[in-house]
């Protein structure tokens, strides 16, 4: 296979990672400074809500959160259906065009109203600009290296937030809180806009090709999901209907839902127990870390071993992790629970987008990947305010149980209705 042609009059789409290697190597980079863009968040967010803006309850904090999710999540609808009617890159531009104010609000900001407003634009960034990315990646590989290619797309986002997470308490705690810390926002919303309109090119060309030459399963299990359906009938398979793609919905909003609290209240219970902001600003850049680099793995894993296995237990092994942040008292102990839950949240994270990628019809899977991201970002805003809620009655540590034992849920929930979704899979069980 060969790369694009220089003259756009003479060029053919292809499917593969090889003959689109270079447009996909440029998505990747995208991808990381859309992950820097919530990075420079994670540290520091929750120590300015306490320590400038005087916010004791943990309600009221997580309000940005909140904010974020639910804004992310509709947006997330949203870039799926307008990248189907308009085109992957004019959503991607939109997404970049909506950054730019955000690190500005968040240096600027005389109150936490001003704090509300930047996630509120930092949600519809993060919705268009990334699940634009999912969907263009998984529109360039083609349908046997789905799990590679989400792996790669998620290892270098939250790399991105883990390495900005890191480097936001590095200048915090040297500079401050403000304004330091989010001159890394400016950057990346710069380079990202500029990446994005000058070198990224349109990939709905080439889901029209794989929609061109689809088969149907081994196994008839989607034959009765035609090409051609409605919007409403999109949402109602991908939430309710189809089992894989309604466990993946669910699996993919608790798992969020659990990093919402571990964003909101995790640098809250660590300063609570006298770790520094530098210790806090490591334990908050390595949940994402391991899971960043865990998904260079596990994404390609999926494509060999199958999608279930990795999301079933993912999911139980996020919730032993959480188990044992409440249950821990000291850098060390949060340390391997960080590990812990980065590594159960990478062998979830790209697979359940692969596994969706899997059953959804090429022509209407953007579509699916906005639905599944709706109710998958929707577990920001759930884990912000059960979280707080939680932690205002009863405390951090029994806000942190509750929602282990709804991620153990969850993990049961896919062990019992998912199927096995990898096309190889399926065709070597059948």
């Amino acid at each position: 296979m060969t790369t694009p042609a220089a003259n756009p009059a003479t060029w053919v789409a292809r499917l593969g990672l090889r003959a689109n290697l270079a447009q996909f190597v440029l998505l990747v980079a995208v991808n990381a400074l859309v992950g820097g863009m919530l990075g420079q968040e994670r540290t520091v967010l929750p120590l300015l809500a306490e320590r400038e803006f005087g916010l004791t309850a943990y309600t009221s904090a997580l309000t940005f959160i909140l904010a974020f999710g639910a804004t992310k999540a509709a947006t997330n609808y949203v870039a799926g259906t307008f990248s189907d009617r308009f085109g992957r890159k004019p959503v991607l531009i939109a997404g970049w065009l909506i950054a730019l104010p955000v690190p500005l609000l968040l240096i600027w900001a005389p109150s936490w109203g001003w704090v509300i407003a930047a996630n509120v634009l930092l949600g519809l960034n993060q919705g268009l600009t990334w699940s634009t990315t999912v969907i263009m990646k998984i529109d360039l590989v083609g349908p046997d290296r789905r799990g590679l290619a989400m792996g790669l797309n998620e290892a270098a986002g939250y790399l991105a937030v883990a390495a900005t997470a890191l480097a936001t308490g590095y200048l915090a705690a040297r500079y401050g809180l403000r304004p330091e810390p989010f001159y890394l926002g400016i950057a990346y919303a710069a380079l990202g806009l500029g990446l994005s309109t000058l070198a990224v090119r349109e990939t709905r060309e080439h889901a029209r090709l794989e929609a061109a030459s689809h088969t149907a399963r081994a196994d008839g299990r989607h034959d009765h999901l035609h090409a051609q359906l409605t919007d409403r009938q999109v949402f109602l398979q991908t939430s309710f209907r189809e089992p894989a793609l309604s466990a993946a919905s669910q699996a993919g909003m608790v798992n969020n839902l659990n990093d919402g609290l571990a964003w909101g209240l995790f640098p809250v219970l660590f300063a609570a127990a006298g770790l520094s902001v530098a210790q806090i600003g490591v334990l908050a850049a390595l949940y994402p870390a391991v899971w960043g680099a865990g998904q260079l793995i596990t994404g390609a894993l999926s494509d060999r071993t199958g999608r279930k296995p990795l999301i079933a237990g993912g999911m139980l092994l996020q919730a032993a992790a959480l188990g044992l942040v409440a249950f821990g008292d000291s850098f060390a102990v949060w340390a391997v629970a960080a590990v812990l839950l980065g590594a159960g949240t990478a062998m979830v994270y790209p697979t359940l987008l692969a596994a969706i990628g899997d059953v959804a019809h090429p022509a209407w899977r953007a579509r699916s990947v906005g639905v599944y991201r709706l109710w998958r970002d929707g577990g920001f805003a759930a884990g912000a305010l059960a979280a707080g809620l939680l932690a205002d009655a009863f405390g951090i540590p029994v806000a942190v149980w509750v929602i282990a034992a709804l991620t153990a849920a969850s993990g049961l929930i896919v062990a019992v209705r998912m199927y096995e979704t990898h096309p190889r899979r399926t065709r070597e069980i059948a």
